[in-house]
């Protein structure tokens, strides 16, 4: 074994937190089986003092847990040779590498030409210590487009305003969702894709935008939307900008047909409505579906539990969680058993909303032959007849 790779590694760690060099940090290749796919580390400022931040990626949810220097270079080294084999360490010097065998008991050390450029680094007025590690995040949307000026998210000069920040991080967050979902679901360059319940527009105009001028594809984008008075504005705001393929529907989404469907997106449809635009999106076999639901009535009305989980479901706010719980979980289950791969995790929404669950399905080629008799498994346990989804399936 090289005695000198692993020192080595860890000396130029620690070199970058204190020159103040260090980009980002990747723990991966597990040696055992664990739910934790990787371990990705950055550096933050929580309360004006540098973290180093630690995101754990499970299968369906990412995990979040902050160190100070000295807790996190002892928690990598805890976790190299141990749970994971490879740590990759990206500066604006150097890219380091330290890789293990599959039996732990060699490392080889690498180092090659950095990938990160310098950045500049904000400061403590006060103590001229660091404030934050962070490089400047590059934003997926321009705002100067006309249209976030008209959803007061910026001013007449394309400024973010003090008030249009959160709603604007909101908006970029969620096309970084939808961009990841592209590179696992190509979508055609004349993608058609319909947002029911689209609202005022923030998001319908950002993915078209994003489509349209990041990724240099021809969408068809529609969206639906019961108010009228939103109706007009988005379509009036849709022809200023010139986007010609975006257009908005006062319609009922169960009235909406579709002879072609690449992508269907609805979020914060309440109840059932989930549930239709789902079914709607399965049956015209879209590629992608994504959805945030709001509500969760039908389902909390169908549970009639006499087991074991009665005596805690007896209090109303625990019936209501479990009936969230159940109605997005068999959600899941069905968009499996009819050929999607499904993730679910926590969205922050634009809405009154702070936070919703989104679910995300992404067709494959086959079903999950096992997901129909998971679904009845669960009906059974809490005494529910029938998921609204489910008939409309049928």
């Amino acid at each position: 074994m090289d005695i000198t790779a692993v020192p080595i590694f860890f000396e130029k760690l620690n070199d970058s937190l204190t020159r103040q060099t260090f980009v980002k940090l990747t723990l991966s290749r597990l040696r055992h089986h664990s739910d934790v796919k990787n371990i990705y580390a950055r550096l933050v400022s929580v309360k004006k003092q540098p973290k180093i931040q630690f995101t754990f990626r499970f299968e369906t949810r990412d995990e979040v847990k902050n160190y100070d220097f000295t807790e996190g270079v002892l928690f990598i080294q805890k976790q190299l040779g141990d749970n994971f084999l490879t740590a990759d360490l990206f500066t604006t010097d150097n890219d380091f590498s330290l890789q293990y065998n599959k039996k732990a008991d060699n490392a080889q050390f690498f180092v090659k030409k950095p990938t990160s450029k310098p950045h500049v680094i904000a400061r403590n007025e006060a103590t001229g210590g660091v404030l934050s590690h962070n490089i400047e995040k590059k934003r997926l949307l321009n705002p100067s487009q006309p249209y976030f000026r008209a959803l007061e998210i910026t001013d007449t000069k394309g400024n973010i305003t003090p008030t249009g920040q959160k709603k604007f991080k909101q908006i970029d967050k969620y096309i970084e969702i939808i961009a990841s979902l592209l590179r696992e679901a190509e979508l055609p360059d004349d993608a058609y894709i319909a947002d029911f319940g689209s609202g005022k527009g923030y998001l319908t105009f950002a993915l078209f935008d994003y489509l349209k001028n990041n990724l240099k594809t021809n969408p068809t984008v529609s969206g639906y939307e019961l108010r009228e008075n939103l109706v007009t504005f988005c379509n009036d705001l849709s022809q200023k900008c010139a986007f010609d393929d975006l257009q908005f529907f006062a319609q009922d989404i169960n009235n909406v047909e579709m002879e072609r469907l690449d992508m269907l997106i609805a979020l914060h449809a309440c109840d059932i409505a989930t549930d239709i635009a789902i079914a709607k999106g399965i049956k015209a076999g879209a590629k992608v579906i994504v959805v945030a639901p709001c509500c969760h009535k039908q389902l909390r009305k169908e549970l009639n539990v006499t087991n074991e989980m009665q005596p805690i479901l007896r209090f109303g706010i625990m019936e209501e969680r479990q009936a969230e719980l159940l109605t997005d979980g068999i959600r899941a289950l069905l968009l499996e058993s009819k050929g999607y791969k499904t993730k679910v995790f926590e969205f922050v929404s634009t809405e009154h909303t702070p936070k919703n669950v989104m679910i995300v399905g992404i067709k494959m080629d086959k079903p999950k032959t096992t997901a129909a008799a998971q679904v009845a498994a669960i009906k059974k346990h809490y005494g529910i007849e029938t998921h609204y989804l489910e008939t409309l399936l049928e």
